[in-house]
């Protein structure tokens, strides 16, 4: 049986996460434990021009559009980098500021590792 990969958070992402509801908190949370054990959950579609295995959670939830950001193929985990809560107005798309926010973190989070 393969062992489960861990679930690792940049700081401020988990910040953010801890402020959504505590069921949306549940769902987000079983979407990144399937991908620690190996598993893509059909909630997890990939984040287009951030690369291969950069994947998004896009929930929503009570009427709020909740999104979590995580990475696979950093080190041998699972890496959320960010957690909002969508306000745009602009359909599903993510924002601008949000995308250049989730690349600098993954920048960030590559040459820490290195």
């Amino acid at each position: 049986m393969r062992q489960a990969r861990p679930i690792s958070w940049i700081k401020a992402a988990r910040k953010d996460f801890d402020k959504f509801p505590p069921e949306a908190q549940a769902i987000c949370a079983t979407v990144l434990v399937e991908a620690a054990n190996g598993g893509k959950h059909e909630m997890a579609k990939p984040l287009l021009g951030l690369g291969a295995g950069v994947l998004e959670v896009a929930l929503a939830y009570r009427g709020n559009a909740f999104r979590v950001v995580y990475a696979l193929q950093l080190e041998d985990a699972v890496w959320v980098v960010h957690a909002f809560q969508k306000k745009s107005t602009q359909g599903i798309k993510t924002p601008k500021h949000e995308i250049d926010l989730i690349k600098s973190r993954l920048k960030q989070l590559r040459e820490m590792l290195r």
